[in-house]
């Protein structure tokens, strides 16, 4: 009994021994463990990178930038539903266990021993507080020191942070495949719904994914993917969080997968969208454009966006087509699956209804088409092969190019397709409806150009085409193409005229002129458009709705070129203009965002506008770091609500460019290009529209610039490689750009009343008789106007023509009388008609 108790005694101080040993390596462990921790307290300051949203004016999702697209989800934000599936998934005594789950670690345990020696990788027994840990502040190093690591910083987190809290990180922080990091983005990339309108199944697939978000794949190991997100569901009602019969209804949905593009989400927003990254980058830079969670709201308005390229893709295709066809895009073997041989070939994915086509075969009658296949979220081509047919009236246009020079009107399909060509095609219409089955031959335009619509009262920019399609060419020739006005330039030479004492019944000599270069570069002889043809003594308003450069030219020299080049930095066309007289004509290099810009100064009476693409930017938490409206308004933040106090003003200080009189003059003046000169095509929108047409030398560029009391827009029309748009009136901005800009305000101002410019206060219309400027007679009403006049001028009696003496050289100013047999201007005492 004695030798058992010693026994007894001396296992009870061994195991003692032991356990403080034990007890001993365990301290050192943790000690040396713990000496490197990081620190867990940054959590609480955590900002994860949330990718940037861009939106547009009605909340339309414009784009995303982001490194990991992430968006931060409060805990609070999170349905009951998506956190039970986490849990069932990953952790499902996340609310009892401290951190560890200590059967977790010993089944984990048992597992490794049984695979010791098979290279198999270990399994975890990582808690949600577990994985947070190493997420956050460990590697993915696969050892038993950070597992160590790891249950130490979890039992650490426990006690410092909130279980809501802990979980609202790892809901947030998780890689969950395709890019997404965090439930919000993966609910958005998978299946493009927020993460309150998840079912049961697509809230289980998406817990199933932390583990092994590659080998779940949606598209290439969906059988795999479907069995681990049934497994979740099963882990649901085991816990009791769903009903058996929503599990069994659950279980038989198919796994469908939407797929969501990385790029511009409005559609034909594409140059919009990186025009306004560029911003946000220059402003902020690369971290806080792809890390910030900045929420952008645009001035982009997506109807207008899609009238303005319909207008101008229109455009740009009708002048491509009437030019001839070049032929087919390249040659496909089309014997076996032609599919997907098709699918390799690169399509342009943004100029829809167009589609990509291979001929199959042809006939004099028609030819059958095959379709590019679309590809699958694996990556995969499509199995499905959709065909169609072009008939006769889808190639009619197609006249074949022979040497430079358009050939006859095809008569038959064969003439024009062979089988193997790869071409464009879309949908034929007939009396504005798509024939089924049927399709019309198209080809990608040569030309190119751009369009900028404007709110000419604020500067922000509605719609933005940089070009036919962004897919085919990133460079945005709204805003980086500089190309000559030409005469869509002569406005500013005129508001600076009418600004400095000249009016619209001015009279200006049209006639030929002769103007010394200097320093050996000749003499410049500027013609008007119809070369050899003069009209002689010219008020302003027909010289600028006739587009008369002798004219225009005349009335540089006279005010100076240096005026016109303080007028022209003031309207932000060009920063410095020399003093050369060709660049009162438009010789100077411009983009069609500046051009919109200063018309849409005259448009507002004056006002300075600085476009905008940018409404908005608050930071991830909802501060606003940028505003684009600086107007004060006085009143708006009234405290204790509304009590009969004064209305709430807005205080506007932008700086006043121009004397509103005056822009009311010139747009008057536009308005006379729009109902009887250049661009008489624009009177079909039905609406008051003032503008002016430009066409460059040699007709290398079109454009038309105008406005309505709402809206200012800008065309032009040319190749990237400057060449001839052609010869005559077919190649001026009134043939090709004006068009356009009448498509697109027939479509933007449908809706919109037809309410006249406003007239300001001080202005004096006075009836003049149209071809002089001279005052009307009493009760003259025959070829007589209202004209537009400031206080202290009035239309003349008897006046002098600008330009007489280096007309006829003899210097002077001969004075021209009213005749009342020709309506004109005759020089007295010479008989002489002008």
């Amino acid at each position: 009994m004695r030798l058992l108790v010693r026994f007894m005694g001396f296992l009870f101080a061994a195991g003692t021994v032991v356990f403080l040993v034990g007890v001993g390596a365990v301290a050192g462990l943790i000690w040396h463990f713990s000496k490197d921790l990081p620190d867990y307290s940054q959590l609480q300051d955590y900002e994860p990178p949330v990718m940037t949203r861009v939106h547009a004016v009605d909340g339309s999702l414009v784009g995303e930038y982001a490194k990991e697209r992430r968006l931060y989800l409060p805990i609070q934000a999170v349905p009951k539903l998506v956190i039970n599936a986490f849990l069932a998934a990953e952790d499902k005594n996340f609310y009892e266990h401290g951190g560890i789950d200590y059967t977790g670690m010993a089944r984990a345990g048992l597992l490794y021993l049984q695979n010791y020696g098979s290279n198999r990788r270990p399994q975890g027994a990582s808690t949600i507080t577990q994985q947070v840990a190493k997420n956050f502040l460990l590697t993915n190093e696969v050892s038993f020191s950070r597992k160590i690591k790891e249950a130490l910083l979890a039992m650490r987190i426990e006690k410092t942070y909130s279980k809501d809290k802990i979980l609202e990180l790892y809901l947030n922080e998780i890689y969950l495949g395709l890019g997404a990091y965090g439930i919000a983005a993966a609910s958005l990339v998978y299946f493009d719904k927020s993460v309150n309108e998840l079912t049961v199944a697509e809230a289980s697939y998406l817990a199933a994914l932390p583990k092994m978000p590659a080998t779940l794949h949606p598209v290439r190991n969906r059988d795999r993917a479907i069995e681990r997100r049934n497994y979740v569901i099963d882990r649901l009602v085991e816990n009791g969080w769903i009903k058996q019969a929503d599990a069994d209804k659950s279980r038989k949905e198919p796994l469908a997968v939407t797929s969501r593009s990385n790029g511009a989400h409005t559609f034909a927003g594409e140059y919009f969208a990186e025009e306004v990254r560029r911003d946000i980058f220059e402003r902020y830079g690369e971290k806080k454009l792809y890390e910030g969670g900045l929420s952008v709201r645009t001035t982009l308005d997506p109807k207008i966006q899609v009238m303005a390229r319909k207008a101008m893709v229109a455009g740009l295709v009708n002048y491509d087509e009437q030019q001839g066809y070049r032929g087919a895009i390249s040659k496909l073997d089309i014997s076996g699956d032609w599919g997907v041989k098709l699918a390799e070939i690169k399509s342009l994915s943004d100029i829809s209804p167009w589609r990509m086509a291979v001929v199959l075969e042809t006939s004099d009658q028609s030819a059958r088409i095959g379709f590019q296949p679309g590809r699958e979220l694996g990556g995969a081509v499509s199995k499905q092969r959709e065909t169609g047919i072009v008939t006769v009236d889808g190639v009619r246009w197609a006249r074949a190019l022979q040497g430079g020079t358009r050939g006859k009107t095809p008569t038959a399909v064969s003439q024009v397709l062979q089988p193997g060509d790869v071409i464009y095609a879309d949908p034929l219409y007939k009396d504005g409806h798509p024939v089924e089955g049927q399709y019309r031959l198209r080809q990608i335009p040569e030309v190119s150009g751009a369009m900028v619509a404007m709110d000419p009262w604020t500067g922000r920019v509605l719609a933005m085409v940089g070009g036919f399609s962004f897919d085919q060419s990133q460079f945005n020739r709204a805003t980086q193409a500089y190309r000559q006005p030409g005469s869509s330039f002569k406005p500013i030479v005129y508001s600076a005229a009418l600004d400095n004492g000249y009016t619209p019944s001015t009279v200006v000599l049209d006639a030929p002129i002769e103007i010394d270069q200097g320093q050996g570069a000749g003499v410049w002889r500027p013609e008007n458009f119809s070369s050899g043809k003069f009209q002689g003594p010219v008020t302003l308003r027909n010289a600028l709705r006739q587009s008369l450069n002798t004219v225009t030219v005349r009335l540089a020299q006279d005010i100076g070129m240096p005026l016109i080049g303080e007028y022209s930095r003031r309207f932000g066309v060009y920063d410095e203009l020399p003093n050369y007289l060709s660049y009162a004509l438009g010789a100077g290099e411009t983009t069609a965002m500046r051009m919109v810009t200063a018309y849409s100064m005259l448009a507002n009476g004056g006002r300075r506008v600085k476009p905008t693409l940018i409404d908005r930017i608050q930071d991830r938490y909802g501060r606003t770091i940028f505003k684009h409206d600086q107007r004060e308004c006085r009143g708006c933040d009234a405290p204790g609500g509304w009590k009969n106090q004064p209305e709430p003003q807005l205080i506007d200080r932008r700086e006043q460019v121009l004397d509103s009189m005056t822009a009311y003059q010139i747009t008057e003046l536009m308005e006379g290009v729009v109902q009887s000169g250049t661009a008489t095509v624009i009177k079909e929108v039905g609406k008051p529209v003032a503008g002016k047409t430009g066409t460059t030398n040699e007709a290398k560029d079109a454009w038309f610039v105008g406005f309505s009391p709402d809206i200012a827009v800008a065309v032009y029309m040319g190749y990237d490689k400057p060449r001839p748009l052609g010869k005559g009136n077919a190649a001026t901005g009134g043939h090709l750009a004006a068009p356009i800009v009448r498509d697109f305000l027939k479509l933007a101002l449908a809706d919109k009343p037809a309410v006249p410019f406003k007239v300001p206060a001080g202005i004096k219309l006075v009836r003049v008789v149209a071809k002089t400027g001279m005052r009307a007679g009493p009760g003259e009403t025959g070829g007589t106007i209202l004209e537009a006049f400031k206080p202290g001028t009035a239309p003349p009696d008897n006046y002098s023509v600008i330009g007489v003496a280096d007309a006829d050289g003899r210097g002077g100013m001969p004075t021209y009388q009213q005749q009342p047999d020709s309506g004109f201007l005759m020089r007295p005492g010479t008989g002489g008609l002008w």
